[in-house]
């Protein structure tokens, strides 16, 4: 059994660690609001820009209005942007993309290239094995479109060259404080039957034809300025999402730290109070007996 003075180090060095954690749960309780504060303010402007693209998608000939609509004769190579955390502390945050990315992917035919945003994400990947391209990590910590627009322009770009046939984005959706769930989405070509990144972007019934549309100054002029902006903004609204999951998990884990900090000091303290009741009771016992040696000769 370990020494009194041992248990007291470790008691203290607990205490320690629950401070630090403690701390770091209050921070991410802070970022976690803001963060969910910029994901609400941009899905208005999100739902109106998938609105707009889906209704120029619908058109007569959709193959034929713009590459980024086009889908190709056969997948020869597949890209896929996989954003996670700069840091970790988060629990199993990190670790479920990749693992998501990984069931998700793993199994293609075709292979496989990776954009990385986040430096743990893009650590697991290369341990992995995976061929990344790219790398964008340390984004600020409120980015703004123009922070990450670079990350949808280089998908944009490998998909027009005809380096890749596919471009998926796997990230965390925010759905509450304790539940994020690892998501994957199409982004090109752009797939406007599935779900769009917006939730409940039009609940109205279309059962009629999709209206034509007149263009001004110049149909493909408008289609190469909305479709890569569209890409780009698919791109920064899913890393808002995923920077509110990451501080969301953060504060979970760091709150169950604390938590698990403070019983393990409860059950270290018990065993002290243990150890040093018998080093007393040994003590008493030992005068004890030097007492009735004295008293027998």
């Amino acid at each position: 059994m370990a020494s009194a003075r041992e248990m007291r180090l470790r008691i203290k060095s607990v205490k320690n660690i629950s401070q630090v954690t403690r701390a770091l749960e209050t921070v991410s309780a802070s970022k976690v609001r803001k963060a969910v504060n910029a994901v609400t303010a941009t899905r208005a402007y999100a739902t109106k820009a998938w609105q707009v693209l889906r209704h120029v998608a619908e058109q007569p000939g959709r193959n034929s209005l713009h590459p980024l609509l086009a889908k190709r004769d056969s997948v020869k190579n597949t890209l896929v942007v996989v954003i996670t955390g700069d840091r970790g502390l988060a629990g199993a945050y990190n670790s479920n993309v990749i693992r998501f990315t990984s069931h998700r992917f793993d199994a293609n035919a075709s292979p496989n290239q990776y954009i990385a945003v986040g430096r743990k994400g893009r650590d697991l990947l290369i341990r992995r094995g995976k061929k990344v391209i790219a790398d964008f990590s340390n984004l600020p910590a409120a980015p703004s479109f123009a922070d990450v627009s670079a990350i949808g322009h280089l998908a944009v770009e490998e998909f027009k060259t005809g380096a890749v046939d596919e471009v998926y984005l796997v990230y965390t959706d925010f759905i509450n404080m304790g539940r994020q769930v690892a998501t994957v989405k199409k982004l090109l070509p752009l797939d406007l039957e599935g779900e769009g990144l917006v939730k409940d972007f039009d609940h109205a019934p279309n059962n009629g034809p999709a209206a034509a549309y007149e263009y001004e100054p110049d149909m493909r002029v408008i289609l190469d300025e909305i479709i890569p902006r569209f890409t780009a903004l698919q791109v920064y609204q899913a890393v808002l999402e995923s920077q509110a999951s990451e501080h969301a998990a953060r504060m979970v884990a760091m709150r169950n730290a604390t938590d698990n900090a403070k019983e393990l000091v409860g059950a270290l303290q018990l065993a002290y109070n243990k150890v040093r009741q018998q080093g007393i009771t040994n003590d008493i016992l030992d005068i004890v007996g030097g007492a009735e040696a004295l008293a027998a000769k």
